[in-house]
């Protein structure tokens, strides 16, 4: 329902939500709103910049992150909060406003790996696996992509042979978050019989090993993202019973569904960050000097904090208007392609500007926005590049694909 429009909580416009998209938020979806960016300022920030500077993932988080019931958002039954979609909205934005690798860590769980079991499990299948992710003692990862298949992943070449009651895969993956200490990781494969894509979920116990056929490990170097662990896994004669076989999965058009359900996730993602680099922005105008005077009394810093803003809002009512669209029924890929493709670029240049209006202390960590500019670049790549987004948009325009 809507709610009463509320005055900005400062003096200057540090709050982003100028056209007060906010009061359209039900109070439950406040409430999730407010409980997680709680948890992001009280947990999240005051540890991530010395996790991300040492390429390490923040355990320590996750029964804090636990304890807030969101993980599954908009999964209704076996455990799962069953919230609406908004209000799952809410939870990408306030986690990648607070910090990208944790939004990616949930994103993976919760969208990707339940999601997953969700779309495409039987509801034996679903029993089995979604509670115990819901309550975060079993984490999710989610295995599509190959290293010689980044943005072609419909020509993964990962194979599945049947042999009686088991599967035997092999083939490899990259990427793929949180894979290194999951407990529950999809992996998707071609099944050798038919050519079609089919979904297989590997089991772990906690304190258990991997099996020999499946060997992950941890990609190094990277410069943004750094707090969420990404593995390269080598799948070699990998045993998984029909039991885990994804019933509803039988061709790469059932992975859709899933890809499809979560593109909008990264468009809040994209907005999280925005917000972010913006408030740190206004922040360190209003504070810093320079020849006498606050930077905010300048012309050309005054410009690009207007500017930012304006693409803030931008992806916001993007974003806003996507989620209408899903409870509707009517989002389309095209219309998920065009809302990443849209929010991830806007994104980009949002954190670079309040970068450049931070100047040199805009490199320091200290100071968070350098954290959200690599963690964008990442988000400007995953889950489709700007090209190929651009590229599926415009396929619905002309009918004809650019794709070979």
């Amino acid at each position: 329902m809507t709610q009463t429009v509320t005055a900005p909580r400062t003096s200057v416009l540090e709050d982003h939500d100028i056209y007060r998209l906010d009061a359209r938020l039900t109070d439950a979806e406040r409430a999730v709103r407010d409980k997680v960016r709680a948890f992001v300022d009280a947990e999240v920030r005051p540890v991530i910049n010395d996790y991300w500077e040492r390429a390490e993932f923040p355990f320590e988080l996750v029964p804090k992150l636990a304890e807030l019931g969101v993980a599954g958002t908009a999964i209704e039954g076996h455990g799962c909060p069953g919230m609406s979609r908004m209000a799952g909205a809410q939870v990408s934005l306030e986690l990648a406003r607070g910090d990208g690798s944790i939004n990616t860590f949930f994103g993976v769980h919760s969208g990707l790996a339940m999601g997953s079991i969700n779309a495409l499990g039987s509801e034996e299948q679903k029993q089995r696996w979604l509670p115990a992710m819901a309550r975060l003692e079993r984490i999710g990862a989610f295995a599509l992509t190959e290293p010689e298949h980044g943005s072609d992943s419909v020509a993964l070449e990962t194979s599945a042979r049947r042999e009686g009651d088991t599967w035997v895969l092999d083939g490899a993956k990259r990427w793929i978050g949180n894979a290194s200490y999951a407990h529950v990781v999809i992996i998707y494969a071609r099944d050798v019989a038919d050519g079609q894509v089919k979904a297989f979920v590997l089991e772990r116990e906690p304190d258990a090993e991997f099996p020999a056929g499946f060997r992950p490990t941890v990609i190094t170097g990277k410069i943004g993202k750094r707090a969420i662990l990404q593995p390269d896994i080598v799948i070699e004669d990998l045993r998984i019973p029909e039991a885990n076989r994804l019933q509803r999965c039988d061709s790469f058009k059932d992975v859709n569904k899933v890809l499809n359900a979560t593109r909008g996730g990264v468009a809040w993602e994209a907005l999280g960050h925005a917000i972010a680099a913006y408030e740190i922005a206004v922040r360190y105008a209003g504070e810093r000097k320079q020849f006498g005077r606050s930077i905010g009394s300048y012309q050309l810093v005054q410009n690009n904090l207007a500017n930012m803003l304006a693409e803030t809002t931008a992806i916001k009512l993007i974003c806003f208007r996507l989620v209408e669209l899903q409870d509707e029924g009517a989002l389309t890929g095209p219309m998920a392609s065009l809302a990443k493709l849209t929010a991830a670029k806007k994104a980009r240049w949002v954190v670079s500007t309040a970068r450049d209006v931070l100047g040199g202390n805009g490199l320091l960590l200290e100071h968070d926005v350098a954290r959200h500019l690599t963690d964008m670049e990442v988000v400007y790549t995953y889950e489709g590049t700007d090209s190929m987004q651009s590229l599926i948009v415009g396929r619905a325009i002309t009918g004809v694909s650019a794709f070979a």
